[in-house]
């Protein structure tokens, strides 16, 4: 009895002391373990990677646009089902969030000094009357930048005068625009040249995206903005 008291102190002392050296092998003899710890969890090794997130610009553009210019995206219609989109300068000028979408050609009139809004309507090229569109794109001012989206069908109502107007607004396609075409376009009153900013596909079932109607189109850049204003 006598020698189990000394017996117990001597294994609590080699108890202790081989839990000492163990630590010191585990987390360094001259660093705490909180230190160890961090190091752990600090080390590039360690680290999860992650692939950076690409950086978005105005209306999500990858890059910024150059000084004296408008950032703009326009998205045509998906079929019948979803409607189209036209943002400048970071502000949604028309969607179907905004509520101002619809069915045939959706326009955007803008300032082409400052990038305001004049005007956002939709004309249905299908059972609408054409002489509506005519009114509204008749009249424009030197300088007035128009966004046009389509959706589902742009161009059932079009008469000659119409293509006539979009073609002196820069459209190269607005000639043989036809039934449930998809067509995105930037063109402005008063432009010399045709525009850059177009797309069209045709609707055609060897092609077609979905069941009726091609693809959606989608339209992005940079426009320079005038120094004269539209009046």
């Amino acid at each position: 009895m006598r020698v189990a008291g000394p017996l117990r102190i001597v294994v609590l002392i080699l108890t202790a002391g081989l839990t000492w050296i163990l630590g010191s092998i585990l987390l360094g003899s001259h660093g705490s373990s909180f230190s160890r710890i961090q190091q752990l969890f600090s080390n590039p090794e360690n680290a999860v990677t992650t692939e950076p997130r690409a950086r978005k610009y105005k209306c999500g553009l990858p890059q910024p646009c150059p000084e004296q210019h408008l950032a703009f995206r326009v998205v045509s219609g998906a079929a019948n089902v979803i409607g189209p989109k036209i943002c400048l300068e970071d502000k949604m000028l028309m969607s179907s969030v905004k509520d101002n979408v619809g069915r045939g050609l959706n326009i955007a009139l803008v300032n082409g000094v400052n990038g305001e809004l004049l005007e956002a309507r939709s004309f249905d090229m299908w059972a609408g009357d054409v002489n509506d569109l005519l009114k509204f794109i008749r009249p424009l001012h030197e300088g007035t930048l128009v966004f046009v989206a389509s959706y589902d069908d742009p161009a059932t109502k079009m008469n000659e005068e119409t293509r006539k107007i979009f073609s002196e607004l820069g459209s190269s396609n607005a000639k043989e625009l036809a039934f449930r075409d998809s067509w995105v376009f930037v063109g402005a009153k008063g432009v010399q040249d045709k525009s850059p900013f177009e797309q069209h596909v045709k609707n055609s079932k060897s092609t077609n995206k979905y069941e009726g109607w091609p693809e959606a189109l989608e339209l992005e850049g940079c426009i320079p903005q005038r120094t004269v204003g539209a009046q």
